[in-house]
């Protein structure tokens, strides 16, 4: 992905340690940073390796995550590669 890609979390309900939070599964937002290669905690914690991901800053609108009534404006959320598809 690139800074300015469309993005959507995917919907993952591992029966082990995940870094993506429930409240963005399934949800849209924006990549706005690239930070490169990093340990992937998913497969580290598992004892499978370090196998490092991408990791990006992803920004999402408040109303996406919370619905229209929240008074925030956006939230980020630095999410591994293999947590996102294309949007």
């Amino acid at each position: 992905f690139a800074v300015g890609d469309a993005v959507r979390c995917r919907v993952l309900h591992p029966a082990s340690h995940t870094r993506l939070p429930r409240y963005v599964r399934g949800r849209r937002g924006v990549v706005i940073a690239d930070h490169g290669a990093h340990v992937f905690p998913d497969s580290h914690a598992l004892g499978a390796g370090e196998q490092p991901q991408r990791l990006y800053t992803v920004q999402f609108d408040a109303a996406e995550l919370w619905g229209p009534d929240t008074t925030a404006d956006a939230i980020c959320v630095d999410c591994f590669e293999p947590y996102l598809d294309a949007a």
